[in-house]
């Protein structure tokens, strides 16, 4: 049995043109696809493929970027959190970037305040440990696809009896937002490419309900450029043969049901909040998660409620990340893409992540400003 190179096999120059070529013969209309998650968009714009698929086929960036949809006033709970010496916030990745309100955790750890960036959420007990006197709090954020790390961290925190770690859940849900997207009717989507990695966890059965509700097509995709094209291909045969269905392209770790144990373990810990506020796109009604009451002496925003500052903010004036991640707006829509707004001194979130379609536009994008 021949060994599969994921990396070359998965971005083969000719697999991907071929796969155009067969795109450009079949597609029949045109079909705008959303891309839900960031991680896609990076792919499509790092390989090129908008530039290569025909005119009909027309890509919309979606709100699966988890650092991209918080808003400011979460950004706020983590500074007013850093803030108190007695605190030391931990998080992953891009999160420290991100703009509050008037300050980010990054600005703050160079006040210096004690913000930890972390490469994987169990680092947490060691800090704990290592700071017994310290109050521990751990920010976390991410889709489905992280949501299982932050669980097991809970329940490794309870058998260990840590009594200094606490958790600000800002886990968020995928199907949520995008009925919200298609019932605001802002948007014109016809298709959809799920993310794989959430699909993973969730299992592919959390978009049939999109499928039933709207007629929209989705195929779960992975995160490689054949991936990508393929997917594509399958959601212009659904049109051409009038179907409308769920199909799983990224086979080799996706099924119908997905992980069921990480599932449950989420359930013991965590229970759906009755709203959110999405940065850019509003309130959304059961769209994110929180510790179950029964563990809300975990819970950072119990602790520290009185702290913690409760007004919504909206973005900069000039920044339109909220209409590109409800679909309505690209980046090079926005007047201050490249020139006030760069990765170096962003705006808006969609800039600073790393799975942000503005982030992916000035890497990756030909500049075209006026």
């Amino acid at each position: 049995m021949k060994k599969v190179d994921y990396l070359k096999d998965f971005r083969d120059p000719k697999k991907i043109k071929a796969l155009a070529q067969v795109i450009e013969k079949e597609v029949d209309r045109p079909i705008n696809i959303m891309e839900v998650c960031g991680g896609h968009t990076h792919t499509i714009m790092k390989y090129g493929l908008n530039q290569i698929l025909p005119p009909e086929i027309n890509f919309v960036h979606g709100p699966g970027c988890p650092v991209c949809i918080m808003p400011k006033e979460r950004i706020d709970h983590a500074i007013a959190l850093v803030r108190d010496e007695k605190n030391i916030l931990a998080t992953l990745g891009d999160m420290i970037r991100v703009p509050g309100s008037k300050s980010s955790l990054q600005k703050e750890r160079a006040k210096g305040k004690n913000v930890k960036m972390l490469y994987a959420p169990f680092d947490i007990l060691k800090i704990a440990q290592e700071n017994p006197n310290k109050n521990v709090i751990y920010f976390a954020i991410g889709f489905e696809t992280t949501t299982p790390m932050t669980v097991a961290l809970i329940e490794k925190v309870l058998q260990l009896g840590l009594k200094n770690v606490y958790f600000h859940i800002n886990h968020v849900l995928v199907p949520p937002p995008v009925k919200a997207i298609m019932d605001s009717g802002e948007a014109k989507i016809d298709a959809f490419i799920g993310p794989a990695h959430v699909s993973v966890i969730t299992g592919a059965k959390i978009y049939q309900e999109i499928v039933d509700r709207y007629g929209t097509p989705v195929v779960v995709a992975g995160f490689e450029p054949v991936d990508i094209m393929e997917s594509v291909l399958w959601i212009v045969r659904q049109f051409k043969e009038n179907r409308r269905q769920v199909e799983i392209q990224y086979k080799r770790a996706v099924s119908w049901e997905g992980n069921t144990k990480a599932q449950k373990l989420i359930d013991k810990y965590l229970e759906p909040r009755e709203t959110f506020r999405w940065r850019g796109i509003g309130d959304i009604p059961y769209s994110a998660l929180k510790l179950r009451d029964e563990y809300s002496h975990l819970d950072a925003e119990v602790k520290f409620a009185d702290i913690l500052p409760d007004k919504p903010i909206d973005d900069h004036k000039l920044c339109i990340c909220g209409d590109i991640l409800k679909g309505v707006a690209k980046p090079t829509d926005c007047r201050v893409f490249g020139t006030a707004c760069t990765p170096k001194n962003p705006l808006g979130s969609c800039m600073v992540s790393s799975e942000g379609a503005c982030a992916a536009y000035y890497k990756y994008g030909k500049l075209e400003l006026v």
